[in-house]
């Protein structure tokens, strides 16, 4: 076909909510392919949102430990075009694109750490409006003209999206965390490491390695990445450019230990890095 070449298989899963308690079983459907796991972004929320006590130290045994679905049956996601605007599953502890800071927080922890198919959201604005707690512009569609047409996307120099259209898909951090999770594929969960409270670090076999600081003071560690030795550009302030790195660098030192400093006022509180971002 024209957009399907021969040989193709298309991608399956089925949405699912399945939030506990519930007649319908996302556990009915895994002979057909992966389910949604709604469960997944309403729990990674509260933890990043540092609600109920919770803290990124409990995300050691993230995945099946906290009661999901096996991973090989799992479409995970941060928030969905329902769940951002208070419908469907998940409730106010769903992380979106207007809490940009913790919301990549979220979605970087989604791409690094091995648990199910990733899905990352695209969304556009809206005028949200609230009274007594409830958004009732929850209705409104994608930005338009005053005719009713849909407003075109247009991409700006920094290669993000205009005319209200948000476009996460684009923002530099959750980019460069999708190629994290290719670069890291098929490599296992290793070296985590927390503080007891909510900074922590993991790596994906001798790929990739990401920490975070989502405490409200500053982070200054030496930690065993499992990466060869070299100086590495980190992916979420900037990138690999050419021979160099377009922000912060990380120095692995021969036995694989890097010292990493996050301040708690960072635009973005956490430092990641992978093979093909090394100099």
């Amino acid at each position: 076909t024209k957009w399907f070449s021969a040989g193709t298989k298309p991608f399956i899963y089925q949405e699912v909510i399945d939030l506990g308690g519930e007649p319908i079983k996302g556990s009915d459907y895994f002979g057909n392919g992966r389910v949604t796991e709604f469960k997944y972004g309403a729990k990674l929320g509260t933890v990043i949102r540092k609600w109920n006590g919770e803290k990124m130290a409990y995300l050691k045994n993230w995945g099946e430990g906290w009661g999901f679905v096996p991973s090989d049956r799992a479409l995970v996601f941060v928030d969905n075009h329902d769940n951002q605007r208070g419908h469907g599953a998940g409730g106010a502890s769903i992380l979106t694109f207007w809490d940009a800071r913790l919301y990549k927080m979220a979605v970087g922890f989604m791409l690094a750490h091995p648990y199910g198919f990733t899905r990352v959201m695209s969304s556009f604005r809206w005028p949200r409006y609230f009274v007594n707690g409830r958004d009732v512009n929850d209705w409104v569609g994608p930005p338009s003209y005053s005719d009713g047409a849909t407003k075109p996307v247009t991409i700006n120099a920094d290669t993000t999206c205009g005319n209200d259209w948000v476009c996460e898909h684009r923002w530099r951090q959750i980019k460069n965390m999708v190629i994290f999770r290719n670069v890291v594929d098929g490599q296992p969960f290793s070296n985590w490491w927390d503080n007891g409270s909510n900074q922590v670090a993991f790596g994906r076999g001798n790929k990739g390695f990401i920490v975070f600081n989502n405490d409200d003071w500053s982070l200054n560690v030496t930690l065993q990445t499992g990466l060869p030795a070299g100086t590495y550009c980190d992916v979420i302030s900037g990138q690999k450019k050419g021979d160099y790195c377009t922000a912060a660098e990380v120095h692995v030192a021969a036995d694989g230990m890097a010292n990493f400093l996050i301040s708690n006022k960072d635009e973005d509180p956490f430092i990641a890095i992978h093979v093909d971002a090394k100099l």
